[in-house]
């Protein structure tokens, strides 16, 4: 085989300037020189545009009527070489460039094709570090790491929405982990395994799996996971989550973790704030009663879950009643849930009564005058 500066030589004595280039891509394309390829690539742009071949500044000190042109060059290089390392399957090497041009969609497309058992501790990092793919990223951490890393790991993410997938990962995967575990105890003492994945379906009419303070989950992951379940956005996790607090809340006492009022007996309490999601009106005659008895911060999450349930009228009357219609820490204010329900004629009296001339005429603007 030729020597590839000879070859290079040739191409210029014999078919000129762009003929090399052309040689030096194919050459630096089949030596994976992906990097060097990018630099090709844009020496190629400055000698057809006349520029000087090695830059010795910045894009910005080119002459301005070169610098956008240069700009697209130097992102169409950049694409190139970070396709070019992906195909070659090396996710870690091709990262830098999209990330020079902002455009981290193939990488996170890449990192969705792995399984989990395959994400390195680099690719991991990419994931969840760089957010190009935080859900992908966290699987992999749960299945190579184990749920006390990734529950730590899960509570001081920066992103909230990351940290809802991560939560609705970590309930499917705890309460998948129970059902197992409390399986394997019922057909030890039944001699069949039933057929149920449902937690609380296995639960009933056993109580025995409890005694002598017997446990089939890690207490403080339960916990953790339970205290944070109000987060969760979808029905499926939020069943899931409510599996979890039938189980928690037939624990020995030994293992109650309290939480702050009005979530004082941590099972009981989550458990009725999540049957409330799931369309329970018991979960809400829970708070309601929780208010009568001025619970501290009842009437806060009593405003708070009808907001949710999309019940406004019930949140202002609650609001107003025990909160004077003012906005908490978890809830909206009355004047907030009138606007939401559209209640103009409401919101106008409440402004009148607070003197709030700015919700008045924003009252008056849009509902009937």
């Amino acid at each position: 085989m030729m020597d590839p500066f000879d070859l290079l030589k040739n191409s210029l004595a014999e078919e000129g300037p762009n003929a090399v280039f052309d040689r030096l891509l194919i050459l630096l394309r089949e030596q994976k020189n992906y990097p060097l390829l990018l630099e090709a690539r844009l020496m190629c742009h400055r000698h057809a545009n006349g520029l000087p071949l090695f830059p010795s500044g910045a894009i910005g000190d080119l002459p301005a009527e070169h610098q956008a042109a240069y700009q697209a060059a130097l992102r169409d290089a950049a694409r190139e070489a970070g396709e070019l390392f992906l195909g070659d399957g090396d996710i870690v090497r091709s990262w830098p460039y999209f990330r020079a041009i902002s455009n981290p969609a193939p990488v996170a497309e890449a990192i969705e094709r792995l399984p989990a058992a395959q994400i390195t501790e680099p690719v991991l990092q990419i994931a969840l570090q760089e957010r190009v793919h935080p859900r992908k990223g966290f699987e992999a951490l749960l299945e190579q790491q184990g749920l006390c890393a990734a529950i730590g790991f899960a509570a001081s993410y920066p992103d909230r929405d990351a940290r809802v997938q991560f939560l609705q990962a970590l309930v499917r995967t705890l309460t998948r982990d129970l059902a197992a575990n409390l399986k394997a105890a019922i057909a030890t003492a039944e001699g069949r395994a039933p057929e149920t994945a449902s937690v609380a379906t296995l639960l009933t009419g056993r109580d025995w799996l409890f005694a002598g303070a017997r446990f089939y989950i890690e207490n403080s992951h339960l916990t953790s996971l339970v205290q944070a379940s109000p987060d969760l956005p979808d029905r499926e996790s939020l069943q899931f989550a409510w599996e979890l607090t039938e189980y928690g809340r037939r624990l020995d006492p030994m293992f109650a973790f309290p939480s702050n009022p009005p979530f004082a007996d941590t099972y009981v309490d989550f458990g009725a704030y999540l049957r409330a999601l799931l369309g329970d009106e018991t979960g809400l005659i829970h708070f309601r009663q929780k208010v009568a008895n001025s619970v501290p911060g009842s009437a806060e999450i009593l405003v708070g879950l009808l907001t949710r349930l999309g019940r406004y009228a019930e949140a202002v009357d609650v609001s107003v009643d025990h909160l004077a219609g003012e906005a908490g820490s978890t809830c909206l204010s009355a004047v907030q849930l009138c606007q939401m329900a559209g209640d103009y004629p409401r919101l106008r009296a409440l402004a009148r009564q607070d003197g709030d001339l700015l919700a008045f005429t924003a009252a008056m603007l849009q509902g009937p005058r």
